[in-house]
């Protein structure tokens, strides 16, 4: 069925897509870098074959629909149900067998309740289900390490937790993920497939995946201490190289990596930050077209490549709310994608019902997950909230509040003996509010939205740093070569100090501003620190905090939250300790 709103290259995707399938002639010419995704240049003059490829990256987890009623002002669904019955009616627009679904990472991790508290199988099962043929990795498929992901791919029974229906044992992804840029430090290749060809009706298409490099500072360092992460450009050029000479000409990169446009519609492409630009300019003109991922941002671009020539790049926001439609053309003579040809739209998941398959999946794990979820464990008289605005590099109530109860867990002298917590911004993952929720009523917190807080599984520890020390993790918030410059550490009672943004990098925290229970910080001295092993390990690069000494381990986060919680009922919003930040 073909949608009357879809709109590509000034046409609508009716008028497209005929034109395809009756191999017109191309029309207009690829705009400038950075324009919309309109026809690009060709490569061929043999009989042509169009091929639908939808794509989508960031599910996280989300088999049912987020809050996302003010996404670009439509009234999206989005999550698993929904997206699978987008999948189903865009697919009634390809030729039968022309049809391939692909996705560019984060499918798994920072997941809510119903799919995170089963370590994401429930994702896996609902991707399986609505027939995803192949994936990259992205930074959150590290979350639990390695040797999670692993698991994830090839199956067996979580290490801990065991089976969770005896009778149905996990088998594993029934699609696969690539991770070309991920290779083991023991020489032994890639932790998983880089690489995967794909035939539709004759014709090869090659898809190389990845991650993006910094990864390693996105995650636990722990888990992923087996393996490195390469350089993107390098990699996929390599990984092209090799299937050309496997025969391959048609070729997609599905990497998790991406940037963040200005402003415009889905299917615009308004001024897109880098890394993406930079790092698609890189790719060898082989590589026919990108699917991107990691910013949650929806776009459909046209970046050159090395030889000047206009490719797609494309990205479909977060939480199966947009599915990217690409009419992927392929001159059968030389087996290579026709860019004049071949375009691509962004397409808002709306309007559409709940596939009743996705709703089984989510009734099967509900009927495990439902008495735990609802249980009250907390309250809060006013409304405690985290980063909204998406902006990590700001001090933030809930920041605050889980820095607290890091304390709070830590703090007794067979604890611990934490004096200061720390807890970074991006790892709390949703607020607590008045409002209800899922069920419960006006104030109360449930041990789901104590999960949606902290969907991680970090552990709790407690080291001894310095004065010195803890002014250098400080100074790190900002890094300006990082992809996020920008990185807030919430902090606990008690502790506070000065931020002055107008200072170089590496002289922002205002002298002798540090003050830990009214008393100035000092440089020499010792402090017990406590945190998530996250960022004991370095994570977010906060590589001061691996200075800490005497490591002692701590609690789960989930589990000290709740706990937290149920012992401090009736929280207030924590006032601002971070002067500027």
């Amino acid at each position: 069925m073909i949608h009357a709103s879809r709109r590509v290259a000034g046409l609508t995707a009716a008028a497209a897509a005929a034109a395809l399938l009756a191999l017109a002639a191309p029309s207009t010419a690829l705009a400038a870098k950075g324009g919309n995704a309109e026809p690009g240049k060709g490569k061929g003059s043999g009989p042509l074959q169009s091929v639908q490829l939808l794509s989508f990256n960031d599910y996280h987890g989300h088999l049912e629909s987020p809050d996302t009623d003010d996404f670009y002002d439509s009234e999206a669904a989005g999550g698993g149900e929904y997206l699978a019955t987008m999948l189903d009616q865009l697919r009634e627009d390809a030729p039968k067998g022309r049809s391939l679904t692909v996705a560019a990472g984060d499918l798994i991790g920072g997941s809510p309740f119903l799919s995170g508290l089963f370590h994401d199988e429930p994702s896996v099962e609902s991707l399986e289900t609505m027939g995803l043929d192949v994936s990259s990795v992205g930074n959150h498929e590290f979350d639990e390490g390695t040797d999670e992901l692993l698991r994830m791919q090839y199956g067996g029974c979580h290490p801990v937790d065991g089976c969770y229906f005896a009778d149905d044992p996990y088998d594993g992804a029934g699609f696969s993920w690539l991770a070309a840029n991920v290779v083991n430090k023991d020489g032994s290749g890639t932790l998983l497939p880089g690489t995967t060809i794909k035939k539709v009706a004759g014709m090869k298409i090659g898809f190389i995946g990845m991650t993006l490099e910094d990864t390693p500072t996105l995650v636990s360092p722990v888990g992923v201490a087996s393996v490195d992460f390469l350089d993107e450009v390098e990699t996929a050029n390599a990984e092209a190289a090799k299937l050309q000479r496997r025969g391959v000409e048609a070729i997609v990169v599905l990497l998790h990596e991406g940037g963040i446009p200005v402003d415009g519609g889905v299917s615009d492409c308004d001024q897109v930050s880098d890394p993406i630009e930079t790092i698609a300019a890189g790719m060898d003109p082989s590589i026919d077209m990108l699917v991107t991922g990691h910013t949650h941002q929806p776009y459909v671009c046209a970046f050159d490549d090395p030889a000047g020539d206009p490719r797609l790049v494309t990205s479909a926001a977060s939480y199966g709310r947009v599915v990217t439609e690409t009419n992927l053309v392929i001159d059968r003579r030389t087996g290579d994608v026709d860019r004049e040809r071949t375009t691509a739209v962004n397409h808002i998941v709306e309007g559409v019902e709940p596939d009743p398959e996705i709703t089984a999946i989510v009734e099967k794990w509900d009927a495990l997950s439902g008495p735990l979820a609802a249980r009250v464990v907390g309250s809060v008289d006013e409304d405690i909230t985290g980063d909204e605005s998406g902006d990590r590099g700001i001090e933030t109530p809930m920041g605050d509040l889980v820095a607290d109860a890091i304390l709070w867990g830590t703090d007794g002298a067979d604890e611990g003996g934490a004096e200061i917590a720390f807890m970074n911004i991006g790892g709390v993952r949703a607020s607590l509010l008045l409002a209800p929720k899922y069920e419960e009523a006006d104030g109360e917190v449930t041990y789901a939205e104590a999960y949606d807080v902290n969907p991680f599984g970090n552990l709790i520890v407690t080291v001894d740093m310095t004065g010195a020390d803890i002014e250098a993790a400080l100074e790190q918030q900002y890094v300006a070569d990082r992809r996020r410059p920008n990185l807030a550490l919430g902090v606990s009672e008690g502790f506070s100090y000065t931020w002055d943004a107008t200072q170089p990098e590496g002289s922002k925290v205002v002298e002798g501003s540090m003050m830990l229970n009214g008393e100035p910080i000092d440089p020499a001295g010792t402090y017990r620190v406590a945190m998530y092993n996250f960022l004991a390990g370095g994570g977010d690069s906060f590589t001061a905090f691996t200075n800490g000494t005497n490591l002692l381990g701590g609690p789960e986060d989930l589990a000290n939250f709740v706990a937290y919680l149920e012992a401090n009922p009736g929280l207030m919003a924590p006032e601002d300790r971070v002067a500027g930040l």
